[in-house]
C-alpha cells in the first residue's frame, strides 16, 4: 500500500490521483478509438467523454455524501473539507449522473445514443480498473475484516489518516475484486463490440454484468457511509446495482435498433 508515490519537501504526488487520473486518460483513449472505428465523429466523442468524466466525479462525490448523510448533516463544513475532497466517492453514483449527461449531450448533437454508448463502455471498464487499484493504494474503500488467506492488512499510518484506514488486521481486497471484474469485462465488451447484433448490446451487458457484481461486492464493503435503504434491507449502492441490471436486461430483451452496416460494406 503506497498512499504516495512520492513526498519532496511540502510536495506529494497522491498514488490515488496518479492512478485515478491515468484511468480516466486510457478510458478515453480507449472509448474514443471505438467510436472513431464505429463512425462516430471523434471529436465529439473527446467532448462526450470530458463531460462523462466530470459529470461522474460529481455524481460520485454526492452519492458519497449521501450514504454518509447523519455525518454532514451535524457538521455541514465537512462536505467542503480536505477529507471529503479527498474522498473518492461512491462510482455507482457517478455512473448514473454520467448516463444522464451523456443522454443530453448525444441528444442535442445527434450522436447514436445506443451506439455511442457500446463504444464507451469497454473504456468505461478499463478506467475503473485502473481506478480501483488507486483505491487499493490509497487504503480507501477497504473491505470488512476476513481470515482468509488472500485478506491483506494495512500498515502505513498515513491511509489511517487521511481516509480511515484500519491499520494490523486483515481485510477484504475489495479493491482489487472490484478491479479484477471490470478487467473481465474489459476484455468481454471487446470481444462483444466486435460482434454486437445490435445498438446497446454492449453497454447493455455492461450494466448487467457490472450491476451484479457491484450487488454482491457490497457484502464485502467495510467502509463506513454505505447507506441504506429498506429499513436497512441493502444498502444505496446496492439499489442503484438493481437499477442498472434491469436496465441492461432491458435492453438486451428490447433491442431498441439492429445494428447499421457501415456505406462502404453495402458497396
Amino acid at each position: 500500500m503506497f498512499p504516495q508515490l512520492f513526498h519532496i519537501g511540502k510536495f506529494a504526488l497522491p498514488t490515488y490521483g496518479f492512478l485515478v487520473s491515468t484511468g480516466v486518460l486510457v478510458g478515453l483513449w480507449i472509448s474514443v478509438r471505438n467510436s472513431e472505428k464505429h463512425g462516430i465523429d471523434p471529436e465529439k466523442a473527446w467532448n462526450l467523454g470530458i463531460l462523462v468524466v466530470l459529470a461522474g466525479i460529481i455524481g460520485a462525490k454526492i452519492l458519497y455524501i449521501i450514504n454518509d448523510w447523519n455525518t454532514y448533516v451535524d457538521h455541514p463544513r465537512e462536505i467542503f473539507s480536505l477529507s471529503t475532497l479527498r474522498a473518492g466517492g461512491v462510482f455507482s453514483g457517478g455512473l448514473v449522473a454520467a448516463l444522464v449527461c451523456a443522454a443530453w449531450y448525444m441528444r442535442k448533437h445527434q450522436l447514436p445514443a445506443l451506439a455511442t454508448c457500446d463504444a464507451f463502455a469497454p473504456g468505461l471498464a478499463m478506467g475503473h480498473a485502473i481506478g480501483r487499484v488507486g483505491c487499493f493504494a490509497a487504503g480507501c474503500c477497504w473491505g470488512k475484516p476476513t481470515h482468509h488467506f488472500w485478506g491483506v492488512t494495512f500498515t502505513n499510518p498515513l491511509a489511517s489518516q487521511l481516509v480511515g484506514t484500519p491499520l494490523g488486521e486483515a481485510l477484504e481486497p475489495t479493491q482489487l475484486f472490484e478491479s479484477a471484474v471490470e478487467l473481465a469485462n474489459f476484455f468481454i465488451l471487446t470481444w462483444l463490440l466486435k460482434r454486437k447484433k445490435f445498438d446497446g448490446q454492449v453497454i447493455g451487458a455492461y450494466l448487467f454484468l457490472y450491476g451484479v457484481a457491484r450487488y454482491f461486492l457490497e457484502f464485502l464493503r467495510g467502509d463506513p457511509g454505505r447507506g441504506e435503504v429498506f429499513g436497512g434491507v441493502m444498502t444505496g449502492t446496492q439499489l442503484i446495482s438493481i437499477c442498472l441490471v434491469i436496465a441492461g436486461g432491458l435492453i438486451w430483451w428490447l433491442r431498441p435498433a439492429p445494428k447499421r452496416v457501415p456505406a462502404q460494406a453495402t458497396r
